[in-house]
C-alpha cells in the first residue's frame, strides 16, 4: 500500500514512529541574508563513461549538505480514549512530528512537507551546523503537500539548494536523497529515476510524482531529491511499503510544483491559486485506442468540457483525445491537472489533440475556477423535511477547494442543527446533496420544496448514498 508517512506525532513516552523523508542541500551564496536570494540551477551535465559513474558523489553531498535541515512540529492533542472523552475529553498532551526540510533562499526560506508541520503551534528548524531558529509557515499547501517555511532571527546567510524546475530529468539519472532517517543523524542515499509523470499513485488527484529507488525511509519527509549538478529536483513525499521501510519505490514532488507553492508563498498568497482548462476525461485503454485507430493506448479521452471554461473557448470537444500540454505527455486527469496546475492563471498553454485522425495543436489560455472558493455559511433551510440544514450551492472554486471535483453540481452542507428534523436523518458538515426526487440540485433554494418521500441522494466522502426522505 502507499504509505505516506505522515510524520507520525508522539509524546515524550513514545519512540519517534515513521516520518517521511528528509534530504536537503544547498550552494553556498555570498550576498546578504537579508537580501533574500535563490540558488541558480547548475548546467545539467550527465555522466559520459562508467568511470564517471563509479566516482565519489562527494563533492555533489560536500556543497549540498548544507542546506539539508531537520524539522521538529509540536502541537497539542487530546486523548481519543473513549473513557477519557467521558470526562471532557481527558488533558491536552504534546505531540510532535519530525521531518526534513531545504533552505531555498538566503534568508532563511525553507520546503518541507506539509504533513510534517501540520497542526503545529511551534515549529523549530536545526540546520547541519546544529544552530537552531524557530520557524513560521508562510503558506501550507495541503493539496501538493509542501509548505513554506520563514526562519525567524537569521543575520547572515544561510547555505542554499537551487530549485531546478526545468524538468531535464530522464529515467536512469542518478539522484541522492538527503535526510534524517529514523532519527540516527544526516544521512545519504543513492540510486536513480526510475520513473517520471507518476500519477496513479493514491497520493493525490493532481499530482505527478518523480519515482526513485533511492533509500528513502521515516524521518526523509520533506527533503530533497537532488541530481548531479547539485540541484533540487523534487521534494520526497511518499514511499510504496508492506514494512514501513524503504522498498526502492519512493516518490517525489516534482520542483515545478515546489517552485510554483515558493512563489505563491513569497508572493504573499494565503493558498495556491491552481487554473484549470475546464475539461475533464478518462484514460484511453487498449479498447478505446483500436477503436480510435491508435497504435497505442495513450492520452485522455475528453467526456465532458466545462461551458463557457477555458477549453470550451479554446475549441475543445467531447471525445477529443488530449495527448500532451506544452509537449509533455498526457495520460490521466491527475497528469492534466498537474500539467495546468504548474501554470500561472492567463498562461496560454498548447494542447496536442487526437481528433478525427488527425492530430493538431490547440492554444487555451488556462483562468482561475470560477466562483468563490470560500465556505460561507450558507442559507439556513427553515421549513420542510430538511429543516435546520445550512446549505450552499457549489461551484468550481468551492468543490476544489473542498478536494471534489470541479464539475460536481450539488448543496454542500455547512451545518446541521442537531436538534432538527435534518440533524436527526443524520445528515452532516461537507456532505454534498446532489439529487432530491431525481432533479438534480443546482441551488440552496432548490432543497426547500423537498418533501417527505422524496428519493435523497447525497456524496459523502466521495462515496455516493442513497435514500428517501421518511
Amino acid at each position: 500500500m502507499i504509505q505516506l508517512f505522515r510524520d507520525v506525532m508522539k509524546t515524550s513516552s513514545l519512540a519517534l514512529a515513521a516520518a517521511l523523508m528528509l534530504a536537503a542541500c544547498g550552494n553556498a551564496n555570498e550576498t546578504r541574508a537579508q537580501d533574500g536570494v535563490f540558488a541558480e540551477p547548475n548546467s545539467r551535465t550527465v555522466p559520459t563513461d562508467a568511470m564517471t559513474m563509479k566516482s565519489s558523489f562527494a563533492p555533489v553531498v560536500r556543497e549540498a549538505a548544507p542546506a539539508v535541515v531537520n524539522i521538529s512540529a509540536q502541537s497539542l492533542q487530546r486523548s481519543r480514549d473513549p473513557f477519557f472523552q467521558m470526562f471532557g475529553g481527558g488533558q491536552p498532551r504534546v505531540a510532535q512530528s519530525a521531518g526534513s526540510g531545504v533552505i531555498v533562499r538566503s534568508d532563511g526560506v525553507v520546503v518541507t512537507n506539509n504533513h510534517v508541520i501540520a497542526g503545529a503551534q511551534q515549529i523549530t528548524v536545526v540546520l547541519n551546523d546544529r544552530r537552531e531558529f524557530a520557524a513560521r509557515v508562510l503558506l501550507a499547501d495541503e493539496r501538493s503537500d509542501i509548505a513554506v517555511l520563514q526562519l525567524e532571527g537569521v543575520s547572515e546567510q544561510l547555505p542554499v539548494l537551487a530549485i531546478d524546475a526545468a524538468e531535464q530529468q530522464e529515467v536512469g539519472d542518478l539522484v541522492l536523497a538527503i535526510g534524517n532517517p529514523f532519527g540516527v543523524g544526516q544521512t545519504v542515499t543513492n540510486g536513480i529515476i526510475s520513473a517520471l509523470n507518476r500519477t496513479e499513485t493514491g497520493i493525490s488527484d493532481s499530482g505527478s510524482f518523480i519515482q526513485t529507488d533511492a533509500a528513502i525511509n521515516p524521518g526523509n519527509s520533506g527533503g530533497p531529491l537532488v541530481d548531479m549538478d547539485g540541484d533540487l529536483i523534487g521534494i520526497n513525499t511518499a514511499i510504496f511499503s508492506r514494512s514501513g521501510s524503504s522498498s526502492g519505490v519512493g516518490f517525489a514532488v516534482p520542483a515545478s510544483m515546489v517552485q510554483r507553492v515558493v512563489d505563491s508563498a513569497l508572493g504573499g498568497a494565503t493558498s495556491v491559486v491552481r487554473p484549470w482548462l475546464g475539461v475533464k476525461g478518462d484514460s484511453v485503454s487498449a479498447d478505446i485506442a483500436r477503436s480510435l485507430g491508435l497504435p497505442r493506448p495513450q492520452g485522455m479521452i475528453i467526456t465532458d468540457v466545462y461551458p463557457n471554461g477555458p477549453g470550451a473557448r479554446a475549441g475543445l470537444e467531447e471525445g477529443d483525445v488530449i495527448t500532451t500540454i506544452d509537449g509533455a505527455e498526457i495520460n490521466d486527469q491527475s497528469g492534466l491537472n498537474f500539467r495546468v496546475g504548474t501554470r500561472d492563471p492567463n498562461d496560454s498553454v498548447a494542447v496536442g489533440v487526437l481528433r478525427d485522425g488527425q492530430t493538431r495543436t490547440i492554444n487555451a489560455r488556462v483562468q482561475t475556477l470560477p466562483g468563490n472558493r470560500d465556505a460561507k455559511e450558507g442559507q439556513v433551510l427553515r421549513e420542510g423535511p430538511l429543516a435546520g440544514l445550512q446549505v450552499l450551492a457549489l461551484n468550481p472554486a468551492l468543490a476544489d477547494s473542498l478536494g471534489g471535483d470541479p464539475f460536481t453540481s450539488g448543496a454542500i452542507v455547512t451545518g446541521v442543527d442537531p436538534r432538527s428534523y435534518a440533524g436527526r436523518l443524520g445528515l452532516r458538515p461537507r456532505d454534498i446533496i446532489v439529487s432530491v426526487d431525481g432533479r438534480s440540485v443546482t441551488s440552496a433554494s432548490a432543497l426547500a420544496n423537498a418533501e417527505r418521500g422524496n428519493a435523497l441522494s447525497i456524496v459523502r466522502g466521495g462515496r455516493r448514498l442513497d435514500g428517501r426522505l421518511p
